[in-house]
């Protein structure tokens, strides 16, 4: 069957589309913008890309077209499919009716960690030897693609809580029926399509619904949003992590780069790894909890945590360049600027530390963040702002209100500039971006030399 894709270099799509194509299908696809490292994942794999949308792709007509989240009415190739008639589906329903039927799904949901927990699950499952089928909104480095089918019932799924297409204003992950979810933390993001955190409470209840009563859900104990997402009713068994929990650590390292795990009192073993930062080691223990639902005993999960390698944009080193250490990730809202930071922070010590930022998702872009922005950095020693020509509020007033140096720049060209005339062998400097920020990364690396 042809399907085409429209929306394809969106993480999730592109790798659904990636899971598609092992199915035997005939996948092309279609996006705005054809950016890395997804479009080079899907031309590896022999999906014919298009860029823009032009209704000209559309004919000869696919057997099915899968509309992303991305596309909205009055979009070209939209509107073809709809006066034609052809059929079309979310990928969010693809996924389930295609890929996820009649399979043990473990779904990690959450406003941050989701990425780097999934990539950690699907390897923790590898290295138990149950070869899980995954779709991850990223590129794990100890995969290096971002889905596969697998050959056991096992899947790991990236559970997103964006809504599924302009004709589905689901979360998408309500569409997954997991058997084992991890609920990481939630906190107000997506304003583009949530007025407040209650209504996406709301939706994480819905998929709560959907979980079995033979399942389990594993929170954190210090998250009151999900504490009242359980409240509302909960049918599946719960395991909690951190304190209190019956999942704990005890911090080896200041950094989290070695802490011991604790399942119910008893200590489990010790992992040790190249990550750092609170937020991982919650992750890590989130993923324990997980695994042993499907019966990978603590030790293993350990052993297999102290051999992970994080994922592709998340605190990835790009580039050392005359003793200058740059690194591409992904934060896009206060609290994960705040922790990447902070993690970074207490393994580079008192060395130099300049944190780039392109206020660049949706919620961003409508300032839903930017009360939290100036405390998130407090850990940089400086800070460049990238604010683009479509940007809806006064960033340059937010910066002023920043404990550390802060500047607000409207070019690439004069980030580079700055980071030229500030950084010295031994500067660590941290772009932080949701998209491609203009190839930044190597041009910046290209500077330096």
């Amino acid at each position: 069957m042809h399907i085409h894709i429209l929306g394809i270099c969106g993480t999730f799509m592109g790798s659904m589309a990636v899971l598609a194509k092992e199915l035997g299908h005939h996948v092309t696809g279609s996006d705005a913008n054809v950016y890395p490292p997804m479009s080079t994942q899907l031309q590896a794999q022999g999906i014919e890309l298009t860029q823009g949308y032009d209704p000209a792709q559309l004919d000869p007509a696919p057997d099915l077209v899968v509309i992303g989240n991305a596309m909205s009415r009055g979009n070209p190739a939209v509107e073809y499919v709809l006066n034609k008639g052809l059929p079309y589906v979310s990928g969010p329903q693809w996924l389930a009716d295609h890929v996820l039927q009649g399979r043990w799904v473990l779904a990690v949901a959450g406003t941050h960690g989701k990425t780097t927990t999934s990539s950690m699950l699907a390897w923790v499952l590898e290295h138990a030897g149950m070869a899980p089928g995954f779709l991850i909104g990223g590129v794990p480095q100890n995969f290096s693609v971002s889905a596969r089918l697998g050959d056991t019932p096992f899947f790991v799924i990236e559970a997103d809580e964006y809504d599924s297409a302009f004709f589905d204003k689901r979360s998408k992950f309500v569409h997954y029926r997991p058997r084992t979810a991890i609920l990481n933390n939630l906190e107000f993001d997506h304003a583009d399509i949530f007025p407040d955190l209650p209504a996406i409470e709301r939706q994480f209840h819905h998929l709560v619904r959907t979980i079995p009563s033979e399942g389990l859900v594993i929170h954190p104990t210090t998250e009151p949003a999900l504490q009242r997402v359980i409240e509302m009713g909960c049918w599946t068994p719960v395991q909690t992590t951190g304190a209190g929990g019956q999942w704990q650590v005890k911090l080896l390292s200041e950094d989290g780069s070695k802490f011991e795990v604790m399942f119910e009192g008893v200590t489990q073993g010790v992992v040790e790894w190249d990550m750092t930062g609170q937020h991982n080691v919650a992750n890590a223990l989130a993923t324990l909890a997980a695994a042993r639902h499907v019966g990978v005993v603590p030790s293993m999960g350990i052993a297999a945590l102290s051999a992970f390698k994080s994922v592709k944009r998340r605190m990835e080193k790009v580039a050392e360049v005359r003793g200058i250490t740059i690194y591409d990730d992904f934060a896009h809202h206060p609290t994960a600027i705040a922790t990447t930071l902070d993690g970074l922070r207490k393994r580079i010590a008192d060395a130099p530390l300049i944190a780039i930022i392109e206020p660049r998702s949706n919620s961003m872009k409508l300032g839903a963040h930017r009360d939290g922005l100036p405390e998130s950095v407090v850990d940089a020693d400086q800070v460049i702002w990238y604010a683009p020509a479509n940007l809806g509020w006064d960033l340059a007033g937010t910066a002023a209100l920043c404990t550390v140096p802060s500047i607000v720049s409207d070019s690439l060209e004069g980030i580079i500039d700055r980071v030229k005339s500030q950084a010295q062998p031994g500067t660590h400097v941290v772009i932080m971006s949701n998209g491609g920020f203009g190839g930044l990364h190597g041009k910046l690396a290209e500077a330096l030399k």
